[in-house]
């Protein structure tokens, strides 16, 4: 097993319980030994993913902790896809739309294939997912970050301030009750906070897994954009409006 897909496991472990010992750790990787898991835990917080406990052990960094696009694009797969699938029912030809970064926000390229559609994105894997000449793709200028794949900063709020949107499609990182629409960074906040003003309609694409999760910063209330999901739950059911991808 090589290493992106130990720290793959890793942070699925993670994921679902607050702390994980090392030895629970080695026997869900397949008796891998403890000091190349102690090796993969040392540079998952070097890179401001977990934080190492004495004697032993992990958590997932709180709060700041932003998981890796290439693990996102691994992780509730045939969810996403009906999320996306339905977003993009919402699209029609004439539309100008932008696209979040995000796995989620992502798919739903591909089902835009038979539209004349004006695209804005700060995406940076959408180029791969381009693959139809009527759709019309512009960039945002700014600073990628590498985890997320995700064009963010200064550079990119003042590009998006000059466009305006029928409808955006955004990505977050958790939702409650408490926390609203929520993600890790500042700068996304910011970001998702413009295109929410400069859109007509703001759809947030989540699966269920980040229903109830709460992270830094606040992008949006609850009522104020409409959320596409796979199911049901409390939280989504405390939303202004929500739309239900089967």
């Amino acid at each position: 097993m090589i290493p992106y897909e130990r720290k793959l496991q890793i942070t699925e472990l993670l994921e679902k319980s607050e702390v994980v010992s090392l030895d629970e750790i080695c026997r869900a990787l397949g008796g891998v030994s403890e000091s190349t898991v102690r090796r993969d835990l040392k540079s998952m917080e070097e890179e401001g993913e977990v934080t190492l406990l004495r004697g032993g052990g992990a958590c997932l960094k709180k709060g700041g902790y932003e998981i890796p696009v290439m693990s996102k694009q691994n992780k509730n797969v045939a969810e996403k896809e009906k999320i996306a699938k339905e977003a993009a029912r919402l699209v029609h030809d004439g539309d100008s739309i932008y696209i979040d970064s995000g796995s989620t926000t992502l798919a739903m390229v591909k089902y835009l294939k038979n539209k004349d559609v004006t695209i804005v994105t700060t995406n940076a894997l959408i180029y791969q997912e381009l693959q139809n000449p009527n759709l019309k793709c512009i960039i945002a200028g700014g600073e990628i970050n590498r985890t997320t794949a995700s064009i963010i900063g200064v550079a990119t709020n003042n590009f998006l301030e000059n466009y305006y949107f029928d409808k955006a499609f955004i990505g977050i990182s958790g939702f409650s009750r408490e926390a609203g629409f929520n993600t890790p960074n500042l700068l996304e906040a910011e970001k998702k906070q413009l295109v929410n003003k400069n859109s007509a309609r703001t759809y947030i694409l989540s699966d269920s897994s980040k229903s109830g999760r709460n992270t830094l910063c606040k992008v949006l209330d609850l009522e104020e954009a409409t959320i596409i999901c796979e199911k049901v739950t409390d939280v989504v059911e405390a939303c202004g409006d929500y739309i239900i991808a089967e």
